[in-house]
C-alpha cells in the first residue's frame, strides 16, 4: 500500500541549471519533502516536493519565482491519489491485461501528473503508468485500465484537466487491447 500524501507540487523546467537552483529555493522555502528531482527529455528538470497544502504552496511558488522564465509547467495537488505515487515509481503490477486501455499523452511532465490524478479520481480503473519525457521528446504519458465505460470516463477527465492549459497532444481508448501488445507496452 502507499503511503497517502497530503499534498504534491512540481515544477517543470526547461534548464537543467535552473532547475536545480529553483529546486534548493523551493526546499528552503518551506517544510517539504522531496518526492523526486531529476532530469528529463529534452533537456528538461523536473522537481517533486509533497507536505501540507500550506508549505507545497510556498515551495512550488519560490520554484516558480526563482525559475522565472524557464519554467514549462507546474501543479500543486492537494490529496493527490495513493494510485498515482505508484505509478510513478513504477510500482504498479497487473498480470490481466483483458479490458479497456486508456492512454492520454501530453506536452509536458507536470501536465501528465495532473491528468492522471484527475483520471484515477474520476472512474475505477488501475492507473498503470505515468511515463514522464525520458525517450519521448519532452512528451509524457498515461496509461489507466478497466471497464470500457470506466476508462472512456478517467481519459475524459484527465484530457479536460490538460486540454486546459493547451497541452494535451492525443488521447485514445482502446475498448479491446491485444494481450502481446498489452505485456510490451509495459
Amino acid at each position: 500500500m502507499t503511503k497517502e500524501l497530503q499534498a504534491v507540487g512540481m515544477v517543470e523546467f526547461n534548464s537543467i541549471a535552473t532547475g536545480i537552483d529553483a529546486s534548493d529555493h523551493m526546499v528552503k522555502a518551506a517544510s517539504v519533502q522531496i518526492l523526486f528531482m531529476k532530469t528529463i527529455c529534452p533537456g528538461k528538470f523536473v522537481a517533486a516536493i509533497h507536505g501540507d497544502v500550506a508549505a507545497v504552496q510556498a515551495s512550488v511558488e519560490a520554484g516558480i519565482q526563482a525559475g522565472a522564465d524557464t519554467v514549462v509547467d507546474h501543479f500543486l495537488i492537494p490529496r493527490i491519489h495513493p494510485a498515482v505515487v505508484a505509478a510513478l515509481s513504477c510500482a504498479v503490477e497487473l498480470q490481466d491485461g483483458r479490458g479497456a486501455l486508456g492512454v492520454l499523452e501530453t506536452f509536458s511532465a507536470a501536465s501528465a501528473v495532473a491528468a492522471a490524478d484527475q483520471a484515477v479520481k474520476a472512474a475505477d480503473v488501475d492507473l498503470l503508468e505515468v511515463r514522464m519525457a525520458m525517450g519521448l521528446g519532452g512528451k509524457a504519458y498515461v496509461l489507466v485500465h478497466g471497464e470500457v465505460a470506466a476508462v472512456e470516463a478517467s481519459v475524459d477527465a484527465g484530457a479536460a484537466e490538460v486540454a486546459r492549459n493547451g497541452l494535451l497532444v492525443r488521447r485514445t481508448v482502446i475498448p479491446s487491447l491485444d494481450p502481446q501488445v498489452f505485456q510490451h507496452i509495459l
